[in-house]
């Protein structure tokens, strides 16, 4: 089984509930739990952090639990990159998660099962959990190209892939021509966001990792039902927006997963395309989207 590595920071009641969702899980007992703690940016942050990593040294119920604690902040996307890097150098293989994040009773068993499935496609670079509330009925699992960031796995192979220079992604990106793309057909503007990374306007790991995927022509494993809730709209985060656009119900049955063809869902292309220009439309997603992929700057 793939090691399950979680990421917290300051939010002991959240770090708690993404835990307790997580235990109940039924390959939960047989894995593996490495958690990141980051140390607090400041004063205001120490409280939490404090409480946060009281409540996870008495975690039980893994079948290891190794406990991370950074000695001076790092920030979100240096602590994902750092502790992603560390972990699946080691063990060949990753689930990520971060303290927002609530998972299906099912979200370990499809986890493990696509990361067994697909690990000698070279074509797929990482398996995702959650999946927007679109209307259209999905497939049970699909491509898509790129990545993403709310509940994910990947592989050495994968992970080896990520560039972290914004402007190289930025430069490749414009040179093959891949902008339209990159922002789902105008529907969200990614590349603004890339820009703004690359200026040190904002930190994200999560737009990098994407950008790195689409420009290798890689694929993303989703389920046709959510196994994430994300769970960071209650004003706690950072970034925080104040809606709850991504809210929605959990898979209460498994994903059943069959080997597809190695190729994107058109179909489910245009029905994330769709998605993003209602939801801009009418306002109801933009910062949530940025606050998922820029990440708290703790």
């Amino acid at each position: 089984l793939a090691p399950i590595v979680l990421f917290t920071y300051n939010r002991p009641v959240h770090t708690r509930q993404t835990i307790d969702a997580l235990l109940k899980n039924e390959y939960a007992s047989e894995s593996d739990l490495i958690i990141f703690s980051d140390a607090p940016k400041n004063c205001v942050a120490e409280d939490g952090v404090r409480q946060t990593r009281a409540y996870l040294r008495e975690i039980t119920g893994f079948r290891s639990i190794k406990l991370i604690e950074r000695a001076e902040n790092m920030g979100l996307a240096a602590n994902i990159i750092d502790g992603v890097t560390q972990v699946v150098n080691e063990y060949g293989r990753i689930i990520v998660l971060e303290d927002d994040l609530l998972t299906s009773p099912f979200f370990l068993k499809y986890m493990n099962e696509a990361l067994s499935m697909y690990e000698d496609a070279n074509e797929v670079i990482s398996v995702h959990g959650y999946i927007f509330p679109i209307k259209r009925k999905l497939p049970e699992s699909f491509f898509i190209r790129g990545t993403d960031c709310l509940g994910w796995g990947t592989w050495k192979r994968g992970w080896d892939l990520f560039t972290p220079n914004s402007a190289e992604l930025l430069d490749q990106i414009r040179a093959h021509k891949l902008e339209w793309t990159f922002d789902f057909s105008g529907s969200y503007p990614f590349m603004k966001m890339l820009e703004k990374q690359a200026d040190g306007s904002v930190s994200s790991w999560a737009v990098r990792w994407y950008a790195s995927a689409l420009l290798k022509d890689k694929l993303t494993l989703y389920p046709g039902r959510s196994l994430i809730f994300h769970n960071g709209s209650d004003g706690s985060g950072t970034n925080y927006s104040g809606d709850n656009a991504l809210d929605v119900k959990l898979s209460d049955r498994p994903i059943v997963l069959e080997r597809l063809l190695l190729e994107e869902d058109k179909n489910a292309r245009k029905a994330f395309i769709g998605y993003f220009r209602y939801a801009m439309l009418w306002h109801k997603i933009q910062y949530r989207i940025k606050s998922v992929f820029q990440g708290r700057k703790g």
